[in-house]
């Protein structure tokens, strides 16, 4: 029916591609690529079908990120009101409107060369040989015109392995500066006050926007960069990156700060009772299966799972 709801993945994607090609810039490619996705099963194309029972078209001249972010939430409400009352359009609604205001699809998000959904991991080999790995909601250019190789990262945390392929000098550029890898492994992640760098392997030499100094950083240190300095160097946690593999290494933390990581990998709202959000948590759990990590915890804690929808999930008291 198209009245089902559907996930929340599927839904980013169809919002993704009704933003590629609502302005009629889409390449044949790029065409016959969505005809695949759209006939590669019924939920794509009732996801379609939803965004397109809203009338959401996009001017072509304001490009269609930008217009999109500047829908009111009034305006998003009455299309919505289009598609007809339920769980399907509640669903589409928080959806829609978390997506109009979340800094994370920002047309940065919408625009970037590569990009990853909530949930999502993906793995790269660029044509240099480089191997990135892309972690929950990240999304990256990737500039190899140049002199230089250039990997931009606007939001969201990458793991680089750097290939050999290529003798021009390779740089990750964030808002707060750029880092330059010595044949190395490294995690680069921004964050709200800076760009987190951990050095897995060999080193990288990092330099801050407004500053005109190289720090080197070696294999098992990390650093917040901002755009005028460095803070104190540290040492990278065990199972930094885990995530690469899709899981979550902990230890010795809160619940409710093991609870936020895990949000960053499911839509919705993932809560905690105050009661039980400093219990201490170690251990390893699944980002590519989350209710299966939240269900790993009821054995070792006294806790219980409340699930309201399939988006709004609390931790409480046993």
């Amino acid at each position: 029916m198209s009245s089902a709801p559907v996930s929340s993945r599927v839904l980013e994607a169809a919002i993704a591609w009704k933003l590629s090609l609502d302005n009629g810039s889409g390449t044949p490619d790029e065409r016959s690529e969505f005809m695949r996705w759209h006939a590669a099963s019924e939920e794509h194309a009732r996801a379609w079908r939803q965004l397109g029972a809203m009338d959401q078209r996009v001017s072509a001249a304001a490009g269609p990120a930008r217009q999109a972010l500047l829908q009111s939430r009034v305006g998003l409400r009455q299309r919505i009101g289009k598609v007809g009352g339920g769980l399907a359009g509640m669903f589409l609604l928080a959806s829609l409107l978390a997506w109009v205001g979340a800094p994370s699809m920002a047309p940065s998000y919408w625009l970037a060369d590569q990009r990853t959904a909530t949930g999502e991991l993906r793995t790269l080999r660029l044509e240099d040989g480089t191997l990135m790995s892309l972690n929950s909601h990240t999304a990256v250019d990737i500039d190899y015109a140049g002199e230089q190789r250039v990997i931009v990262l606007h939001q969201g945390e990458i793991s680089v392995e750097t290939g050999h392929l290529d003798p021009r000098p390779l740089l990750v550029r964030t808002r707060d500066g750029h880092l330059r890898p010595l044949g190395t492994r490294f995690l680069v992640r921004r964050e709200d006050d800076g760009t987190r760098l951990e050095v897995l392997q060999a080193s990288v030499a990092a330099m801050p926007l407004n500053s005109d100094d190289e720090q080197v950083l070696r294999e098992g240190q990390q650093v917040l960069m901002n755009a005028n300095g460095l803070g104190q160097v540290g040492a990278v946690p065990a199972g930094a990156d885990a995530w690469t593999r899709g899981m979550l290494v902990v230890d010795n933390v809160r619940l409710a700060d093991l609870l936020a990581a895990l949000g960053q990998y499911r839509s919705g709202y993932l809560g905690v009772d105050d009661k039980v959000a400093d219990l201490r948590v170690t251990g390893s759990f699944s980002l590519t299966d989350t209710d299966l990590a939240l269900a790993s915890l009821v054995p070792a804690l006294p806790v219980k799972i409340e699930r309201h929808t399939p988006w709004w999930v609390t931790v409480v008291p046993k």
